[in-house]
C-alpha cells in the first residue's frame, strides 16, 4: 500500500470519527428500535363476533329421540376487557362480558344469555397461541315450560324457573389472526332454586371473528 493510499484511508477515518462525535453531541446519535408489542384488547368496544349451532339435549324430551328436529342457531357478542393488566397471569382472569342468544329451529325453547367469558390460551409456547379454551358464566331468559311436571307439554323440558344459569365451555382452534373455530358445550339449569330442575345441556359449534 503506498504511503498516499495510507494517508488518504487514515483521514477518512478520522473524518467519519468526528462526524459520530459531533452527531452524539447533537442529538442525533441513532436509537435502537423498540420491539413491537400487540395491544393487549381491540380498539373497538366489540371483542369478537361469534355464529354458529347446537342439537339441543339428545336424548330429552326436546332431543331427536322425539322423532323431531331440535337444531339451535346461535350467535353472540364478546366486549372487550373492562380492566387491563399488564400481568398476562392476571390478566387472563379478566373476562369479556358476553351477550347472546340461541334460536331453536324445532319450536322448543329458545333463549337469550348475559354472562362473562373467560379465555385460556393451552400450552401457548408449543401451539403458537392458537389452541384456547373458554368458560362462560351467566344467566338465561328462555321461552320454556316452567309449569308442574305432570302437565310438562309434549316435546319440551320441566325447567322450573325463567331465567336459568347458564355455563357454557368451547374448545378453540385459531385459524388466523382473525377467525377461529370451537367445540361448545352448554348447560342450564336453576340450581336447584325450583321443584323441577330438569335443565337443558347443548352440544354444538361455532365459527368466532375477532376485531
Amino acid at each position: 500500500m503506498t504511503a498516499t493510499l495510507k494517508r488518504l484511508l487514515a483521514g477518512a477515518l478520522a473524518l467519519t470519527a468526528a462526524h459520530s462525535v459531533e452527531a452524539a453531541d447533537l442529538g442525533y446519535a441513532p436509537q435502537p428500535r423498540a420491539a413491537y408489542i400487540p395491544p393487549v384488547q381491540p380498539m373497538s368496544i366489540v371483542s369478537e363476533v361469534r355464529i354458529g349451532g347446537a342439537v339441543q339435549d339428545p336424548g330429552s324430551a326436546e332431543g331427536k329421540a322425539r322423532g323431531f328436529s331440535t337444531e339451535n342457531v346461535n350467535g353472540e357478542i364478546l366486549f372487550a376487557k373492562p380492566l387491563i393488566s399488564a400481568d398476562p397471569f392476571w390478566q387472563a382472569f379478566v373476562p369479556r362480558p358476553t351477550v347472546g342468544g340461541s334460536y331453536n329451529t324445532g319450536g322448543r325453547t329458545s333463549y337469550a344469555y348475559l354472562g362473562a367469558t373467560w379465555t385460556l390460551e393451552i400450552f401457548p409456547g408449543t401451539f403458537n397461541n392458537r389452541v384456547f379454551l373458554d368458560g362462560f358464566f351467566g344467566g338465561a331468559a328462555h321461552n320454556g315450560y316452567t309449569g308442574p311436571k305432570a302437565t310438562t307439554p309434549y316435546g319440551f323440558n320441566t325447567l322450573g324457573c325463567n331465567p336459568l344459569f347458564r355455563e357454557a365451555a368451547a374448545l378453540g382452534f385459531r385459524l388466523t389472526e382473525h377467525w377461529s373455530i370451537m367445540a361448545t358445550v352448554e348447560h342450564m339449569s336453576n340450581a336447584g332454586l325450583c321443584a323441577n330442575n330438569r335443565g337443558l345441556t347443548n352440544f354444538g359449534g361455532k365459527l368466532g371473528y375477532t376485531f
